[in-house]
């Protein structure tokens, strides 16, 4: 379709359909799968503000799990992530759920309507980093709800995720350092305690332009914080790090565009 490329993720032979005109995923989306940590085949995992499907295509491939399902509200979006599922053969793995992420009925009866028990383990969410009124106004209105908290603000996203874990369950998330403090307050109104914290500096000499949280419901107030992961080297070349994580070489570069 017009405006449509399909970019390859370098897992599995996994590939990615994108329309620069909508919300193109970037660099924040890998790493928070990544950083992830599921290790148990029984895993049901929950990805909210799904987009084309790029997190949950990743986990797929990385991580192991029972189930996986993607919530995503704009249609445009929901096409592209349907389309995602089929282009991966991955339709027994990843189920789309069409809907509010404030919607905590509707999406809970959607995963016991398939056999769960409406509660999951995991919630993974790359939100809308912009409160209203901030930044650049973009006239595409997709991408404006993708990057502005318009139809999903930071503590709805804490209040579902509390309401859809387990006890226990873990939520992670990806973010702007400068929303740190928001990150920590929110998320224990909501009965999650941060875990983990690790800062992503694009340079060893740049401040830090992403944090990736790991919270547990219910859990206790330890936190450790994981040596920060550098992008990239002095000559502008991928550090080694990285290149682990992506599984690729350098010509992927153009996926960087972080939170595009």
């Amino acid at each position: 379709m017009q405006n449509e490329r399909i970019d390859e993720l370098g897992i599995n032979n996994l590939k990615i359909i994108q329309n620069k005109e909508y919300f193109c995923f970037g660099i924040d989306s890998v790493l928070l799968a990544n950083f992830v940590v599921s290790n148990s085949s029984k895993n049901v995992i929950l990805d909210l503000c799904s987009g084309s499907g790029v997190i949950p295509v990743i986990l797929s491939a990385k991580k192991k799990y029972k189930q996986i399902f993607g919530v995503e509200l704009q249609d445009e979006m929901v096409d592209l992530f349907k389309r995602n599922i089929l282009l991966n053969q991955l339709g027994m793995k990843i189920i789309p759920i069409q809907e509010d992420i404030k919607n905590v009925k509707k999406i809970r009866e959607t995963i016991m309507q398939l056999g769960y028990n409406g509660a999951v383990d995991i919630i993974v969410c790359n939100p809308p980093y912009k409160k209203q009124k901030t930044g650049v106004s973009n006239s595409n209105n997709i991408k404006y709800i993708a990057r502005h908290e318009v139809m999903c603000e930071l503590e709805d996203v804490f209040e579902t995720s509390s309401e859809l874990l387990n006890t226990k369950g873990k939520l992670y998330l990806v973010h702007k350092p400068e929303r740190l403090v928001d990150l920590l307050a929110i998320a224990r109104k909501y009965q999650l305690e941060a875990k983990r914290i690790q800062l992503i500096q694009p340079t060893l000499k740049l401040k830090p332009s992403i944090v990736l949280v790991e919270y547990v419901k219910n859990g206790g107030n330890e936190i450790v914080i994981e040596k920060p992961l550098i992008e990239y080297k002095e000559n502008g070349e991928y550090t080694e790090e990285l290149l682990a994580i992506y599984g690729m070489d350098t010509s992927h570069k153009e996926n960087e565009n972080i939170g595009e």
